[in-house]
């Protein structure tokens, strides 16, 4: 696949991922969805292995990048799926549209891949003041929008950092061995997590649920994270960040218009604040080129 069709598939898979985290876990539980999920992405993975005859590499550097990528998916995804029982799923998008910003930050401080320019600086305070009144979005939503928020923003933090950290290994493993290493790491403890927090098998499995985890478990944990490592071995980090820049538009819209979720005004403005924060990062000195030109 094309590197721009890398792009725009997983700019529509995690566009629509935070509504099916939502659906997924009614009447299941938010433990047990997630752990579903990455069961049927795990299953998955090793069959198209198997069928596609990729190899499945177990060197040092491969090793630690499953290691690193998947201690960084448990801990996104388990926070991202109890924080869902708090927010909406736009909400959760919104959250997510800072990874751009966190992103870079470790970049230039870990891979020395760009410097933090004026304008990059200026696209972090931006983010910041959206972060801000998202949050003040969240407090008229009671006290666990916040927690879930609080929650949400450690994921963003992990994911971020976690991608700095793969892209600091440099492993070359094919995309899908990378998935299926990391899901193999993260899933022992995506098993942990259930039989700690519920440990029962659920009494019934709504339809939609079910839709909904296998959606995740195809598209969201084998389809999308295959893309998104092959991405990471041919795109440099700031670019992969920035499929975040219209992701959290379009959730909040299907959010809107699929699950009647409502969007205070608090979270439209920080939602503008994160996109134009995200602009100016990537683009501010094109734009203040091209604003020199037309003065002159």
């Amino acid at each position: 696949m094309s590197l721009p069709a890398a792009f725009v598939s997983v700019i529509m898979i995690w566009s629509t991922t935070p509504l099916a985290i939502k659906w997924s876990a009614l009447g299941v539980g938010f433990s047990f969805a997630v752990f579903a999920r990455m069961a049927i992405g795990t299953m998955l993975s090793i069959l198209l292995l198997l069928v596609l005859r990729i190899r499945f590499p177990l060197h040092r550097k491969a090793q630690h990048s499953y290691l690193a990528s998947g201690l960084s998916m448990f801990g996104a995804m388990a926070l991202t799926y109890w924080s869902a029982q708090f927010v909406s799923s736009g909400m959760i998008s919104v959250m997510f549209g800072l990874s751009p910003l966190l992103t870079s930050l470790g970049a230039a401080l870990w891979l020395k891949e760009e410097a933090i320019t004026l304008n990059k600086l200026a696209g972090m305070l931006l983010g910041l003041m959206g972060l801000v009144l998202v949050f003040q979005g969240g407090l008229g939503l009671g006290n666990g929008a916040v927690m879930g928020l609080v929650a949400l923003l450690i994921a963003v933090m992990m994911q971020s950092f976690g991608l700095v950290w793969i892209k600091k290994i440099g492993d070359d493993s094919p995309p899908l061995a990378t998935t299926l290493g990391s899901l193999s790491v993260a899933l022992p403890l995506f098993l942990a997590a259930w039989w700690i927090a519920d440990g029962h098998w659920p009494a019934s499995l709504p339809e939609r649920a079910v839709a909904a985890t296998v959606y995740l478990g195809m598209f969201g944990s084998v389809l999308g994270f295959a893309l998104y490592y092959y991405m990471i071995k041919h795109m440099d980090t700031g670019r992969i960040a920035l499929i975040t820049l219209l992701t959290p538009v379009i959730a909040l819209l299907l959010g809107h218009g699929f699950n009647h979720e409502a969007v205070l005004p608090h979270v439209w403005f920080g939602t503008v604040f994160i996109l134009l924060g995200l602009g100016m990062h990537r683009w501010g000195s094109a734009w203040l080129r091209a604003f020199r030109v037309s003065r002159d």
